[in-house]
């Protein structure tokens, strides 16, 4: 097996580039269409069972 370890390393390592973005948190959960899109169908099925039990029974 040939010697790989003088001259240029074979895989350049990555440069590092300063992270400009904040951590995302709750208000970029929030903000995900799917997510909402959950929260309202679990929210519409309370506000029936609320209603029906309030109104129907």
């Amino acid at each position: 097996m040939p010697d790989t370890s003088s001259g240029e390393p074979a895989v350049p390592a990555p440069a590092t580039v300063p992270v400009a973005e904040e951590p995302r948190g709750c208000l970029f959960a929030l903000s995900q269409p799917p997510l909402m899109i959950f929260l309202a169908v679990i929210g519409g099925l309370l506000l029936l069972a609320a209603v029906h039990d309030l109104f129907l029974l």
